[in-house]
C-alpha cells in the first residue's frame, strides 16, 4: 500500500512528507478542477482523494526505518491484506462513493501483485453493491477514479521533486476525459499545466515537510522522537495556465 511517508535525500538530510500531507495536496489539486467537469458526489470525490491511502498513521507502527537505519520510503512497502482491509472498512463506513474510489485505487496500485489477487477479486464483487446503492455506472466510477489518480500522480511528482528542470515537459497522467496532461517548471515554485483542466487561471498549492539532518537511527523510537521534534516547513508553489504568464 502507498501508505508510507515520502522520503527525499537532500543536501540538508532526509526530507520527509507524510502520507496525509501528500493526500491533502492531492485534494487541493482536485478541489481546483473545472466546475463544469466536477461530476456527481463532488465533495465525496475530494474526500476520497485526500484519504485514498490513509490506512493508518505510519508513525503508530514499527515500519518506519530500514535495516540500515534510514527512514522507510513509500516505494519500499508492499501489499498487506490487514492494511487494505482496514482502509476499505474506513472508506465503506464513510460512504459508498468513497469505497468505490478507494477500491479502484487498490486495484490500480496492486493489480499485478499475486498477493492481492484474492482481495481484489472480492472488491470487484462488492463494487456491484456500492454502485447499486448510488445508481451509478462503471464508466462514471472509472472517470472519477481517473481524476483521483491524476491528482495523486501530480501530488507525488511535486512531493518527490520529480518535475524536470529547465522547462522540460513531462506527462502527469491521464485525466477523467482521457486527456494526457503535461507539466513543466516555468520558474522556481511555479509550474505550468497544459492543457488546462482547472477553474482558475492560476492558484496556490501547499504541503508540509520536515528535514532531518541525522541520516541513521538506532531504532524506530529514536526516529519517531526526532521527527516530531522537528518543526514542519510549509512548502508553497503556484500552478499556472500556459497562456496566463
Amino acid at each position: 500500500m502507498l501508505n508510507q511517508m515520502i522520503v527525499n535525500y537532500t543536501e540538508s538530510g532526509w526530507e520527509i512528507i507524510t502520507q496525509r500531507s501528500h493526500g491533502l495536496l492531492a485534494a487541493q489539486i482536485c478541489a481546483h478542477w473545472n466546475k463544469a467537469d466536477q461530476g456527481r458526489y463532488w465533495v465525496e470525490t475530494i474526500v476520497a482523494t485526500a484519504e485514498h491511502d490513509d490506512v493508518y498513521n505510519e508513525f503508530e507502527n514499527q515500519d518506519l526505518i530500514t535495516t540500515q537505519g534510514g527512514p522507510l520510503n513509500f516505494k519500499m512497502t508492499e501489499f498487506k491484506k490487514d492494511y487494505a482491509t482496514r482502509l476499505m472498512q474506513m472508506a465503506e463506513t464513510k460512504g459508498a462513493w468513497i469505497a468505490l474510489l478507494v477500491s479502484r485505487h487498490i486495484q490500480f496500485v496492486h493489480g499485478e501483485d499475486p498477493k492481492a489477487l484474492t482481495f481484489i477479486t472480492a472488491l470487484k464483487k462488492r463494487e456491484k453493491l456500492w454502485m447499486k446503492i448510488l445508481s451509478v455506472s462503471p464508466s462514471e466510477i472509472s472517470s472519477a477514479y481517473r481524476l483521483l489518480e491524476f491528482c495523486d500522480a501530480f501530488s507525488l511528482l511535486i512531493c518527490k521533486h520529480a518535475i524536470q528542470p529547465e522547462q522540460r515537459k513531462m506527462d502527469i497522467s491521464t485525466g477523467p476525459d482521457r486527456e494526457i496532461y503535461t507539466v513543466w517548471e516555468k520558474s522556481e515554485q511555479v509550474l505550468v499545466v497544459d492543457p488546462w483542466p482547472f477553474e482558475l487561471e492560476n492558484f496556490k498549492l501547499s504541503y508540509e515537510s520536515r528535514t532531518i539532518a541525522q541520516l541513521c537511527f538506532k531504532d524506530v523510537s529514536e526516529f519517531r522522537k526526532i521527527f516530531f521534534d522537528t518543526p514542519a516547513v510549509l512548502q508553497e508553489l503556484i500552478i499556472k495556465k500556459a497562456k496566463s504568464y
